[in-house]
């Protein structure tokens, strides 16, 4: 074990700037995969919030595609789109679709109704309520939702180094070929697990900070000040 450690701080000394190089680019496609698929997902949760009869047809589509194994659904957009970082980002916007829909809709749908009825009252169009009252409510269990396709991208990038994506996937699958492969293994595996980790504590803060309840502590409060 001490001896493994050694060669992990070796390696990290002798290509430290490399393992940062596929840290970022590692990053870029998870993050770019992710953000393709709220603004792709976020619209179509609305909308299905709207006419509750598509929801059973959509999320039954958003369920096959998070059914099919990551290297197959590499392998099939490989021959479409070939080999590289796009394959993977689209691969991962088709992954990420179904956590950020279902916790659209879930967001949208659980509004409390009397504050939709008041909007209703007060003259708001369909689309300020959706903008005034209900986005502002449901954003808390959306970033959910990205929170969770944040998580899960990061861990399917790393197979994007069998069809030449690059990131920490490159570090790993060389360590299974070389000598001391333990320590290049880990010099891989732990920044994707600290990337995750870190995406997983940032975002987790931020849906506690937009969450309608934290909100409704936060005005009681200064009402009592």
């Amino acid at each position: 074990m001490v001896e493994t450690i050694e060669q992990l701080i070796y390696y990290y000394s002798q290509n430290g700037g490399y393992v940062l190089e596929q840290f970022f680019r590692h990053f870029l496609m998870s993050a770019y995969g992710v953000l393709f698929a709220a603004l792709f997902a976020i619209p179509l949760g609305i909308i299905i919030a709207r006419y509750r009869k598509l929801s059973g047809w959509v999320f039954s589509l958003a369920n096959v595609i998070q059914t099919i194994p990551a290297l197959a659904m590499l392998a099939v957009l490989m021959l479409v789109m070939g080999l590289g970082a796009n394959t993977v980002v689209v691969s991962l916007f088709l992954y990420s679709i179904l956590p950020i829909l279902r916790n659209t809709y879930t967001g949208i749908i659980n509004v409390d109704k009397t504050l939709i009825e008041s909007g209703n009252g007060m003259g708001m169009t369909r689309n300020q309520l959706l903008r005034m009252v209900e986005l502002p409510l449901a954003l808390s269990v959306i970033l959910a939702g990205i929170r969770t396709a944040m998580v899960i991208a990061i861990g399917i990038t790393t197979i994007g180094t069998f069809i030449g994506a690059g990131g920490l996937g490159d570090i790993i699958v060389r360590g299974t070929n070389a000598a001391s492969g333990a320590a290049i293994i880990l010099a891989g595996a732990i920044p994707t697990a600290l990337m995750a980790i870190t995406a997983d504590i940032l975002l987790g803060a931020l849906e506690k900070l937009l969450s309608p309840s934290r909100k409704k502590a936060g005005g009681e409060m200064e009402q009592a000040a």
